[in-house]
This record gives C-alpha cells, sequence and structure tokens, in this order.
C-alpha cells in the first residue's frame, strides 16, 4: 500500500503550556501514523519483531509544523510512500479542523530501517517488500543525506574531559547523560523518541545555564517556546547504560526572530567519542495572549545575549 489514512489525537503530556502541543508530541503523532502506515501495509511492527526479528527504527525524522495544535485536535494523517533504495522513505501530513475547513498543520520527512534483531533467535526469512530497506545496524546515512545533515566526524579524546572539547571554541552547551532504559526499545538501542527527549532537554538546559530559563521568560514577560522545525538522523547506535554526550550548538540567529542550533550526540568507545545522532531545531518565542491564542515576538537584548552568548560562558556543562 503506497498511501493511507489514519484519523489521530496528540496525548495529553504533551499540553505543557495552556492546551498547546510541543514539537516532541507533534513528533510523536507523525511516528504513530508510520507505524499505522506499515500495519495497513500488513507489516505491524510487532510481527516484524517476533516473526521475522526486525527491528522497526525510524532513522530520519524531518518535521515541520505549520499551525499550533491544541489537546482535543483530531488530526488527519496521510502517508505516502515514496520510492528509493536504503530506508524505507516515507511523507506524512497532518491537517486538522479550523473554522469549517481542514488546515495543514504539519509536513514531515521519515525514513524507517529494518534492523536485524541481533540477539540469535529463530526468525523467518524478512518480507519480500522490505528486504531492501532490511539492515545488519544501523549506521551512517547515505552520502546526500549526510551532506545534508553535515554529520559530524568521531572525536580522540585521549586525557582530555570530553566535554571540553565538544564545547571548544564554540557558543555550545553540552551535557553527559547515562542512558537509561525507559529510551530504548527492542531491548536496548535509543529509540527516535529518546533523542525528541534528549533534542526538548538540551535546549531547557542551554537556556537556564544562560541566564533565561523558560519559567523565567514565562513569569517575568508571559513568553514560551516554539518550534517550527525539527530534524534528528540516525548515525550509529546507542545503547542502554552507555554515557551520552549530547552537544547543543547555537548556528544561525535570524533577525532577533528564530534561531537554529544543532544537537550531536556520542558515546565514548575506546578512547573516541562515536557520533550517534545529529540534528538541528528552529525555535522562537511567544508571548501568551489568553488560555487560547499565543503570537510570536522578536527576541529582546536578554534573549539575544543569552543566545550568542553574551550573556554567559561561550561553552557550557551539564551534570553527568
Amino acid at each position: 500500500m503506497t498511501t493511507t489514512t489514519v484519523s489521530l489525537r496528540p496525548r495529553y503530556e504533551g499540553s505543557n503550556i495552556c492546551t498547546w502541543i510541543g514539537f516532541k508530541h507533534v513528533n510523536y503523532m507523525v511516528e504513530e501514523a508510520v507505524l499505522d502506515h506499515l500495519r495497513q501495509s500488513g507489516f505491524p511492527a510487532g510481527a516484524l519483531y517476533e516473526r521475522f526479528g526486525l527491528c522497526t527504527d525510524i532513522t530520519d525524522l524531518d518535521t515541520k509544523i505549520l499551525t499550533a495544535f491544541h489537546i482535543d485536535d483530531l488530526a488527519e494523517a496521510t502517508v505516502e510512500r515514496v520510492a528509493g533504495d536504503g530506508p524505507l522513505k516515507l511523507l506524512v501530513e497532518l491537517t486538522v479542523p479550523r473554522d469549517g475547513k481542514a488546515v495543514k498543520a504539519v509536513k514531515s520527512k521519515v525514513s524507517v530501517s529494518f534492523r536485524l534483531d541481533p540477539h540469535g533467535f529463530d526468525a523467518e526469512p524478512a518480507p519480500a517488500g522490505l528486504r531492501p530497506h532490511v539492515v545488519e545496524a544501523i549506521g551512517a546515512p547515505d552520502a546526500a543525506v549526510a551532506a545534508k545533515v553535515g554529520a559530524p566526524q568521531p572525536v580522540t579524546v585521549g586525557d582530555a574531559d570530553p566535554l571540553d572539547l565538544l564545547t571548544a571554541g564554540k557558543n555550545a552547551f553540552a551535557w553527559a547523560w547515562r542512558i537509561p532504559y525507559f529510551y530504548c526499545h527492542f531491548t536496548e538501542r535509543v529509540q527516535m523518541s529518546g533523542y525528541l527527549r534528549q533534542m526538548e532537554e538540551i535546549l531547557d538546559l542551554f537556556v537556564e545555564d544562560r541566564g533565561a530559563s523558560i519559567k523565567t521568560l514565562l513569569d517575568e514577560q508571559n513568553w514560551i517556546p516554539v518550534v517550527p522545525h525539527s530534524r534528528i538522523t540516525f548515525l550509529g547506535e546507542a545503547t542502554m547504560e552507555e554515557t551520552l554526550y549530547t552537544v547543543f550548538t547555537v548556528e544561525e540567529v535570524f533577525k532577533r526572530f528564530t534561531f537554529t542550533a544543532r544537537m550531536d550526540c556520542y558515546v565514548l568507545r575506546d578512547g573516541e567519542l562515536v557520533p550517534t545522532a545529529t540534528g538541528r531545531i528552529t525555535h522562537g518565542w511567544a508571548v501568551i495572549e489568553n488560555r487560547k491564542d499565543w503570537s510570536l515576538v522578536d527576541f529582546d537584548d536578554r534573549l539575544i545575549g543569552a543566545i550568542t552568548g553574551k550573556a554567559g560562558s561561550l561553552s557550557g556543562r551539564g551534570a553527568s
């Protein structure tokens, strides 16, 4: 089946500010639409794992949010398969009703790989329709994707502190974090939703480190962060109880209205920081006008100073 549709609602957990849904949970809806597409195509993720030893992994997730979601919205998701080699490529669009019309709310490009389970249990041969997308391990994306996302290279550590190496000379914040089991799936590997949670948290830690925390701007100016665009691409595999080193680097400020930053994730193996994922996020801020509405605002001097590094140090450290 090349195109499918399904109706979805956002989860209540994602309604953090008033009734608006954050970017992480919007991406969760995209993930649900992809899983439903596979079910309708005869490839449910559970059966793929239990019968064929295939682990369904979203390995590239590029999402643009065009209008805000509210907690009671019922979205219509359309998933279309795109021809090509390598991972299974899908286009996902979510529409929501607004004033009697269907409004496009989300456009997302998704890549899915089917990773062979490494645990050695008996399995049936992979279904013919998925064989071109089966991999023995999740590794670097193809050259075209790698060039577009600017995949980082491994970093030799030696006697240096990994966080110092990752932030030296950059407008960046880094955090060392032990990977718990509940960020993983298929027994041991970090899944896409785990990296989405990392992306959300590293921004929160970054602005707090710079003296412009989410709570500070909310209390003093009634401002909240908004995310119109995010992307995460897998470069390798990170496993349960490894230490994940995540670095958040500011790249560009656009007319005091939005800024873009990249997130790079590494694990330390044999004295080398090995990249496992990279991503980018675009952030703006909005003022809460009432319990239903908000509008984007220009960055003030405090926020622009925090983002550009003028309000504090040019590198930060997270707690291990």
